[in-house]
């Protein structure tokens, strides 16, 4: 079970008991900010794509879209999202559960700069109900980030 392995992965930082677990689902933004109670933005969507012959973890604001161009001018390449099945298969999270732990293959995670606007923000943690609250160092050193990127639009404001 992919919560499971998240759990055993977070272990190693002593976070696996900081994982909330909700009654309901968490699978969307929208649902994530009601079960926890929090503005959609704080939600760190964790979304994924093909890079040539691999995919790509990138983690941003739940209020960010992906900037086509920007993405193009950061990974060189068009941004084309894995199907749900590709995702599960690259990751071990089926979507709606979907985070930068415990990766079942290697991949390069990155993170969005709409993130750092707040003190911490909410990832999934493999299920479709559950999320952690860390910051955005947390975020950066558990996912094992490549590093920041500029490729989110519409997002405004801070907390």
């Amino acid at each position: 079970m992919s919560i499971e392995n998240v759990k055993t992965y977070l272990s190693q930082w002593e976070r696996e008991k900081d994982i909330l677990e909700f009654p309901v689902s968490s699978a969307t933004v929208e649902l994530a900010a009601q079960a926890l109670n929090v503005i959609p933005a704080r939600i760190a969507k964790t979304l994924t794509f093909r890079l040539e012959d691999h995919g790509l973890v990138l983690v941003t604001a739940g209020d960010a879209r992906i900037d086509n161009k920007k993405f193009k001018t950061v990974f060189g390449i068009k941004p084309k999202m894995l199907t749900p099945e590709e995702a599960l298969e690259l990751t071990g999270h089926a979507v709606g559960g979907i985070c930068p732990f415990a990766l079942k293959n290697s991949l390069p995670v990155y993170l969005d700069v709409s993130l750092q606007r707040f003190q911490t923000v909410f990832p999934a943690c493999g299920s479709s109900n559950s999320a952690i609250e860390l910051t955005c160092e947390e975020l950066f050193r558990y996912s094992k980030a490549i590093g920041w990127v500029d490729v989110g639009k519409d997002w405004v404001g801070t907390e």
